[in-house]
């Protein structure tokens, strides 16, 4: 899955353990989705969503559906 976290923190100068902090995570699990190799959960991904003040689909996106 692809996403835009890695975008939206720095438009905030925000590092990954800012942002891990607000999402009450480990810096290691931000930077695991922002390269792709996590999927957030659902719950996660609302957080994130809430915290940027953003719909899901804004951030994360399935590269599958795009050749559909």
């Amino acid at each position: 899955m692809k996403n835009r976290l890695r975008v939206l923190r720095a438009e905030r100068a925000w590092s990954q353990q800012d942002l891990a902090e607000r999402l009450e995570v480990s810096r290691q699990s931000v930077n695991a989705i922002e390269t792709g190799r996590y999927d957030p959960s659902l719950p996660l991904a609302f957080r994130i969503a809430d915290l940027f003040d953003l719909a899901i689909e804004e951030i994360f996106h399935n590269p599958a559906k795009d050749d559909q």
